[in-house]
């Protein structure tokens, strides 16, 4: 389909910017958090200078509420496990966030304050955003269940899988994917055919109908569609009629939002925004614009810094600079694209891990162990290496099965990276699962800062002092963004700008 053709039935997005609006409500309310769990680490893509959070005790939450921040993003990894163990988890995050938001200290509980030393108010009011896939893979409706079930009852769960990086659209309930101008139904794309997550149905009605199994009737899924975004009531109170449908949502209730420019969204989050001011109580399971329009934040470009040359830990002279790293998981035939495009250009040095030794048990051992010494060798050598996956996609008899091959598969990178006895000038993780246990297994993430996207869509993050390498910016590149070039892109503004010296153990 015809994205121009078929967009051009329908009034053009709403002409005033609404985040003024939005950032006057988020004002009035400054202790309000947004907390956004995400099931991987590529749903930082649209904002900057937020938190993430690896790990979710209460302490970690408390101290995270005193923050000055209206939000922190929480990484659950929960689509690398099962629907058992990710309701779990997602059971367990809730559970230490409510306890972390009502915390009062003994001494505040006593005399009916807030915790002045702490400077913990007596609860932390919060919003939920379950963020997954904008190519619907993920835990639903496990995830979004738990969260009900131990911070519900909820008015509604709003179903926002637009993402503009991306080219994911929802349009008359439909959610397409577009190259260029052209638009393909999700369910007609190779993301459907995912060995754990596939699906059948590109109308998100119908969508939620086969992923309940039937206990939600696609007839019953509500819709605020794209004309209801684009004509307001008014130029001063343009989302009323939608906010007046939110608040007469049936509790319980679930609803899809099409959206097909980013003022969509905007238009949306100011009636969520005025639907819960009236009371309401909203769980929203979104792809990564939903957060900016929700903070009214824009893009912020990421420029690689010329690094000055880093000391060497007092042994003497500085080493030699080592060389960057790009580690590649994700199968997806877009990774593939990019991947080969990279290896084509011949500027980086290629290794490669078979992913069928890796199954062999008396064979894994000594795939990784060359895979990580030809690392060594050209990290230590200042040049600039790929490591990746080879590019066969092996599935299991089952979906459990399947993303237990995934795991090992990570846990190959995993041990490469954790290995490194040079700190890279650079790392590149492409794919979800990939990036995040490289982030929290290898490198040893527990709170980090995102600092703007290197490409659209492509977060990067700074890592902290408690990490492998201090102070390193990690780009996460999910594996479905990007055009052919989108690695060799990534990669040429890294190397040409990261040029600090670094210290081999």
């Amino acid at each position: 389909m015809n994205k121009s053709a078929l967009l051009s039935s329908f009034p053009p997005p709403w002409p005033k910017d609404l985040r003024p609006a939005i950032r006057a409500i988020n004002a009035a309310r400054p202790r309000r958090k947004l907390v956004v769990l995400d099931d991987d680490p590529t749903g930082t893509q649209t904002v900057h200078d937020v938190p993430v959070l690896t790990v979710w005790d209460e302490p970690t939450l408390r101290a995270e509420f005193a923050e000055p921040e209206p939000c922190f993003y929480i990484l659950t990894n929960s689509r690398s496990l099962t629907p058992v163990a990710a309701r779990e988890l997602n059971l367990e995050v809730a559970r230490h966030l409510k306890g972390a938001a009502a915390y009062q200290s003994p001494r505040a509980a006593a005399h009916g304050l807030g915790d002045r030393h702490s400077a913990v108010p007596a609860a932390a009011p919060f919003t939920i955003v379950s963020r997954s896939d904008s190519t619907l893979r993920g835990h639903f409706p496990a995830e979004t269940d738990a969260l009900a079930e131990e911070l519900g009852p909820f008015d509604a769960t709003l179903l926002i899988p637009y993402f503009e990086a991306g080219g994911r659209l929802t349009i008359d309930d439909v959610h397409y994917v577009a190259e260029g101008d052209k638009l393909t139904p999700a369910a007609d794309t190779p993301f459907a055919l995912d060995a754990a997550f596939g699906y059948r149905h590109s109308n998100l009605r119908e969508w939620v109908e086969e992923k309940t199994a039937g206990r939600i009737r696609a007839e019953a899924v509500h819709s605020i569609s794209l004309r209801e975004l684009r004509i307001g009531a008014s130029m001063e109170e343009p989302t009323r009629a939608v906010t007046e449908k939110l608040l007469a949502l049936p509790r319980g209730s679930v609803g899809v939002v099409n959206a097909a420019h980013p003022r969509d969204v905007d238009f949306f989050a100011l009636a969520a925004l005025r639907a819960e001011l009236a009371g309401r109580r909203f769980l929203y399971r979104t792809a990564a614009s939903f957060v900016a329009s929700r903070l009214a934040i824009g893009a912020a470009v990421y420029q690689p810094p010329n690094q000055p040359a880093a000391a060497s830990g007092g042994k003497g002279a500085a080493a030699p600079a080592t060389g960057g790293l790009i580690v590649v998981g994700s199968h997806v035939p877009k990774s593939t694209e990019q991947l080969n495009r990279l290896l084509a250009a011949g500027a980086v040095m290629p290794v490669e891990l078979p992913v069928g030794e890796l199954l062999k048990p008396s064979r894994a051992n000594a795939a990784i162990a060359t895979a990580r010494a030809a690392v060594q060798v050209h990290l230590r050598a200042g040049r600039d290496v790929v490591v990746f996956t080879s590019r066969e996609v092996l599935t299991g008899r089952d979906a459990a099965e399947s993303l237990g091959i995934a795991a090992l598969v990570s846990e190959a990178l995993v041990a490469i990276v954790r290995s490194l006895e040079c700190s890279p000038r650079f790392v590149i993780a492409k794919g979800g699962i990939t990036s995040s246990d490289l982030a929290t297994k290898a490198l040893g993430v527990k709170r980090a800062r995102v600092l703007g996207q290197l490409l659209p869509g492509v977060p990067v993050w700074q890592l902290g002092p408690e990490t492998k390498f201090p102070g390193l910016d990690y780009v996460i590149f999910p594996g479905n963004v990007g055009g052919a070039d989108g690695l060799l892109d990534a990669w040429r503004k890294c190397a040409f700008t990261s040029t600090p010296d670094c210290v081999c153990a």
